[in-house]
């Protein structure tokens, strides 16, 4: 639990917050609530909070996804409520994180929790993701992606084994609870950050290599030395052609 201003800073909290997001006191105070939380947040919370404010309710409850450490993701839910006083016409407030139980044991280390930012998607898995999302079939997605269908469908267990979902509409629900899909855009994209770059460096490499190997290629050969003459051997006598001798 944590205690707001009007502008949303942090004014103090309990131990049991400063732990779900791995900061101290020194280090949390102060900063904005929404500096712990998914970038996507204010989008989704600023609503809530202007209602609050304007005394259209007491309290919300919505979905939220937070940073431990500036790195890894967890979700769950979090209830704000309005705390208003006489000497004040702008009220504060306060807030109350609950963490899933899947992200709660994903930030105690558990191996069976499932993957935060420390397992990432290839940049194809990426776009496999965003097209199921979007409702995209797996014949037009090998279509698009110039795949096989039993490529795409491998690509998709993958994932599902990795995020640990049963189904296609549960994988994109994990993905969005995660952070990894953008939220309040469609068609929704997988955040840069969660994709691996070293597809981006392989690639780099390959393109900065290819121009080395067709310039070699078309680099022009060293003229060849034209022909020589043949020449007679040294202590070898040549002897004329003899002209034709007329009949006599």
């Amino acid at each position: 639990m944590a205690s707001l201003d009007e502008s949303l800073a942090i004014m103090a909290a309990d131990a049991e917050f400063f732990r779900l997001f791995d900061q101290d006191s020194a280090e949390a105070c102060g900063r904005s609530l929404y500096s712990l939380l998914h970038p996507s947040s204010p989008g989704l919370l600023n609503r809530h909070f202007a209602r609050l404010a304007e005394g259209q309710r007491a309290r919300f409850v919505e979905r939220m996804v937070g940073i431990r450490g500036e790195e890894v993701p967890f979700s769950g839910e979090l209830t704000g409520i309005a705390v208003r006083s006489d000497s004040s016409q702008a009220p504060s407030f306060v807030v109350v994180v609950r963490p899933d139980d899947d992200s709660a044991a994903s930030l105690t280390g558990q191996e069976d929790a499932p993957a935060g930012r420390r397992q990432l998607l290839s940049r194809l898995d990426a776009q496999i993701l965003e097209g199921v999302a979007s409702g995209a079939s797996t014949v037009q997605l090998a279509t698009r992606l110039y795949l096989s269908r039993q490529g795409v469908e491998y690509h998709v267990g993958l994932m599902l084994r990795r995020l640990k979902a049963p189904n296609r509409a549960a994988l994109v629900a994990r993905a969005h609870s995660m952070g990894i899909l953008t939220i309040g855009s469609w068609p929704p994209r997988v955040l840069p950050e969660f994709v691996k770059d070293a597809d981006n460096r392989r690639g780099r490499g390959r393109r900065t290599e290819t121009p080395r190997r067709r310039s070699a290629a078309t680099r022009p050969e060293a003229a060849a030395p034209a022909p020589r003459a043949r020449t007679a051997a040294p202590g070898v006598r040549t002897t004329p052609a003899m002209p034709k001798s007329r009949a006599s």
